[in-house]
């Protein structure tokens, strides 16, 4: 499964919950995958190094 796919199966599950608790977690882990997400973009274009710096 691709990144963008996870995103778009976590943004599924949080429209369609209604429990609190499971909402939190789901918001959680959407966060998570959007920062790789863009960190994995912005490796790609060559804004961030991905290498240690020494």
């Amino acid at each position: 499964m691709t990144i963008e796919q996870q995103i778009a199966e976590l943004r599924a599950e949080l429209n369609s919950t209604c429990d609190a608790v499971e909402r939190r977690q789901i918001e959680a882990e959407l966060q998570l995958a959007q920062a790789d997400l863009a960190l994995m973009l912005a490796e790609q274009d060559g804004t961030i190094e991905a290498e240690p710096p020494f």
